[in-house]
This record gives structure tokens, sequence and C-alpha cells, in this order.
């Protein structure tokens, strides 16, 4: 049990009454298409930020393991690059995705490709969207706080965190978003506090913590680092930022609204990775890492800030667990079932997103019991998902060099095939320390997959238009 004090169960129970209340007050509406999916295309700037920073920031756990490793680096693997990936997000695409009248990226590539490349497109970012990593990772700390199995507390991470979403759509995630970045902040800055006031600051930390923490790869090779760069770019092609963009009151409010989420995220990752820093410092010999916060918090807060500490991290990870499991349930009842039944008109969307939405948690709770390892489902999603779908969909929204829809469909499926096929023989090595395929990283393989047939098509594009 992470507490004995009643006043901490009294907050978590608190908080999950007033995601039944929200469920409740949507029960009995019957929400239109702009309605569920994009919000009625009317989110605020700080409605924007908040839904975006909260979504885009689940993996707490993970972040307190590695900040407990390599201190820094937590910073530089996975701040940084994302930071250079939203900015090219910013700049590239957020002004463009408000100006059209899109709901999800296979509309996207529907309008530019034609229907093969937005179904396949939808297949792949349901695999993207799912939240398996979240699930595992609120399961894991609901397991260390009731001291219960993880399969079944996996279980309930999953329907707990969408079971509000089913008939509010994307306007109830944005309202409980906004709740939950409240205590994702409050959270780390009530723990901070304590920590300052108990320990002091930098003159504390420098002499409890090995000494790579403090430069900026942390012990680790460059090149495994660097690979998070290339993987930052799934930025471009990640639902929940077109989601956002797409429901944005206007294009200003989309594009001012990823830049403000970007000062956001510097601001938590500095307070993570201090707090990891502290967590290596007062637990150094910490058995499993992954609860560098748990335990931090459970050694440094008295009851009330204890339960608003993991109030914290439940809010941090329930936002992006039913961001991402309400983008696989578009994909799924709209992009997929909707569009296989021949996009009729009469047809309800937001039903069949509804099943979308059940059918997307159980697959992504799967998932996490069937692959327990969270950074490694970030690394092998995101180098699958990012050469299938970054060419065609920036060639898209740049509107220039573009295929047609059979080389389009080729452009996402060979890369596909390629990054799946290294990460699947890497795994069938049953080593998780051996290298991969002739030394080279799947999105590396994919990106050049990609590249080679691109040229390709293009080069037959010039043939056919010059016989």
């Amino acid at each position: 049990m992470f507490s004995s004090s009643p006043l901490d169960w009294a907050l978590i129970a608190l908080y999950f009454g007033l995601l039944a209340f929200v469920w409740m007050r949507r029960f009995k509406v019957r929400p239109s298409n702009d309605d569920y999916f994009v919000a009625g295309r009317a989110v605020t700037l700080p409605a924007f930020v908040a839904t975006l920073v909260t979504t885009w920031y689940g993996g707490i756990l993970g972040v307190g393991e590695y900040s407990w490793r390599y201190g820094l680096a937590n910073w530089m693997v996975f701040g940084v690059p994302y930071y250079v990936g939203a900015l090219l997000f910013a700049w590239l695409f957020a002004r463009r995705a408000r100006n059209t009248q899109h709901y999800t990226i296979p509309d996207l590539l529907h309008a530019h490709y034609g229907r093969g490349p937005a179904l396949f497109g939808a297949l792949v970012v349901f695999l993207q969207s799912a939240p398996a990593a979240y699930v595992l990772m609120l399961g894991t700390l609901f397991a260390a706080m009731f001291g219960a199995p993880l399969v079944p507390c996996v279980i309930a991470a999953a329907v707990l965190s969408v079971f509000y979403v089913d008939r509010g759509g994307l306007r109830t995630v944005v309202l409980t978003d906004q709740i939950q970045f409240v205590l994702m902040y409050g959270g780390f800055a009530v723990l901070l506090a304590f920590l300052f006031a108990r320990h002091g600051g930098v003159g504390f930390l420098l002499p409890r913590v090995p000494a790579t923490h403090w430069v900026w790869h942390g012990g680790n090779p460059p090149a495994a680092i660097f690979v998070w760069y290339v993987i930052a770019l799934s930025t471009l092609v990640d639902p929940g930022f077109f989601q956002r963009a797409f429901a944005a009151k206007d294009p200003q409010v989309a594009r001012r609204g990823v830049l403000w989420s970007i000062a956001f995220w510097i601001l938590f990752d500095f307070m993570t990775t201090t707090a990891g820093m502290y967590a290596r410092a007062l637990l150094p010999h910490l058995k499993d890492p992954v609860f560098a916060f748990p335990e931090l918090a459970r050694i440094t807060l008295p009851p009330v800030a204890l339960g608003l500490f993991y109030l914290g991290m439940i809010a941090t990870v329930m936002s992006t667990i039913d961001s991402y499991a309400f983008i696989a349930a578009t994909t799924l009842g709209r992009d997929v079932i909707w569009r296989l039944r021949g996009e009729r008109e009469g047809d309800s969307q937001p039903w069949l997103s509804r099943i979308g939405l059940w059918a997307g948690t159980a697959f992504a709770t799967w998932l996490a019991i069937a692959l327990p390892t969270v950074i490694g489902i970030w690394h092998d999603v995101g180098s699958i998902v990012t050469p299938t779908l970054l060419p065609a969909v920036t060639l898209a929204m740049l509107g220039r060099g573009k295929l047609g829809p059979r080389a389009t469909l080729a452009l996402m499926v060979v890369p596909f095939l390629v990054s799946f096929g290294w990460v699947v023989a890497h795994a069938l090595a049953r080593d998780p320390d051996a290298d991969y395929l002739f030394h080279l990283e799947p999105i590396y393989a994919g990106l050049g997959a990609s590249l080679v047939t691109w040229l390709a098509g293009r080069a037959l594009h010039r043939k056919e238009s010059h016989a």
C-alpha cells in the first residue's frame, strides 16, 4: 500500500469520483461528428496547451527510471529531441493542418492519395496510438500502490483511463486534460519543494550521484543517444499533434499552442530530471529504478502531500492513455470500419468510434501484458511508424514531390516491412543486448527504404511523363 493515511486514499477516491461525474454529464448527449472528433474546432489556447502537454508526457515511471540511471541524459534523450520535433511541427504543419477540415491523419492521406494509402495509414496510426506502454506504466503504478498482481492492475488501468471518454469524445478529453495538467505540475512542485527544503540543491546532489549524471550522454554511447533524435521525427506524424491542430480555434492557436507547450515541457523535464537525481542521491541502492519516483515520495512526503504527488503521477499517465486510446478509437471506428463500409453518410461515426475505443483498449491491454518493457515499446513502435508515415504525410502537407496513389502505397508499405522485419529479427535473437541486422537501427533501415522507394517512384513518374 502506498499510504496508511485515509486522507491520501480520499484524494485518490475524489479524483476518480470527479471522472465519473464527467462521464455521467455526457451520458445522454448525442454529439455531432465535429463535436466528438475535434471538440467543435473551438479549442482555445489555454485548453490547447493543457491537452497537448499532458497528452505527450505520459511516460512518468520510465522517465524516473532513466533519470535515476543516467541523470541529465534523460533530458537529452526524452526532452531535447522532441522539442526539435515539436518546433518543426509548429513551423511546417500546425497552421496548414488547421486550415483543412480533416479529422485525422488518414483523412489527410485520403484527400491526397486515395483510399488505399488512407486505409494502410489508418492501420499504422492505430499501431502508433494504441497506448500499450502507458497502460503498462499505470498498471505497474497501481500494482505498487495496492500490493496487487500486475495483470489485473493493467486491466484496471486501461478501463479507468478510458471509460469517461466513451460518450464525450475529444471534448471530454480536453476537459479532463486541463484537470490533469494542474495535478501533473502540482504533484511534482510539492515533491521538489520538500526536497529542496530538506536537503538543499546542487550542493547536496553533486557528491551523491555519479559523475556521468552531469554529462549530456550519461555514460551511454553517443549513437545510443542520437537514434532518439531520429525517432523523435515521429512528432511530425504524431496523431495527437494533428488532432489538436485540427481542433484548434484558429491557425494561430494551433501554432502558438505548440510553441507554448514546448516551454511547459522544458519546465516539466527540469522537474522530473531533478527529482530523478534526488532519487539517485537518496536511494542509491534502489532495487528496481522504475519505482524511483514512488519510492522517493514515500521517504520524503507527509500525508496529503504524498496523496497529491501520487495523483500527479496518475494524472500524468492517464492523460496520455485517454488521448491515445481515443485516437485509436477514431482510427479503428471511423478510418477503418467506416471507410470499409463505403463511407456511408448515414453511419453514426461516433458510435463506430465508441466500438473502436473498447476494441483498441483491449488490444493495448494485451500488448502491455505481452511486452512488459516501456522504453522498448517506445523504441520499436517509433522505429516502425516514423519511416512509414513521415514521407507521405510530409509530402502531402508541403504539396511538393508527391507520388500517385499506388506509388504512395508502396512508399508506405516498403519501409513498414523493412523496419518491422528489423525489429522482429532482433526479437527472435532473444538477446536484448544483441545488435541489429548489419549493426543498423531499424529506423535507419526504414528511412533508407523510404528514400529508395520515393526516388524510384519519382523516376518512374518522369519516365511515364516523357513517354
